[in-house]
């Protein structure tokens, strides 16, 4: 398979290689890409739920060699707390909230590694 031409085109296939190994792992996808309405709001790859109904927030992260700390270095505080923005504003749409934990998906030189429960919401 060719590589990926642009950025997007590297993080699409990312994700996509992200869920079908969490799917394969037993969770359902509740929704791909949620954004948080405006500007400087967060991002979420993938929602996914566990067979238990716990809701899990994904971040993937791809990087095509392990220099610089690799894919879970580029998970700074910043980017954590938009992740944890965007995973408050998506549970308020939810009559009652389920148990939730933020996961990774580190892919660092074609090799993944899936790290449950990687931060909190503190």
């Amino acid at each position: 398979m060719p590589a990926p031409a642009t950025t997007k085109q590297a993080g699409d296939a990312a994700e996509e290689r992200a869920l079908r190994h969490l799917q394969a792992a037993g969770l359902r996808l509740v929704q791909r890409n949620y954004r948080t309405p405006g500007r400087g709001g967060g991002e979420i790859d993938l929602v996914m739920r566990e067979r238990d109904g716990t809701l899990v927030f994904v971040e993937v992260r791809a990087r095509s060699a392990h220099g610089h700390g690799g894919a879970a270095a580029s998970i700074g505080p910043l980017k954590r707390r938009r992740i944890v923005l965007a995973a408050r504003h998506f549970l308020m749409r939810l009559a009652t909230p389920p148990p939730c934990r933020f996961d990774a998906v580190l892919i660092d030189a074609q090799e993944l590694r899936w790290l449950r429960g990687a931060f909190d919401a503190g």
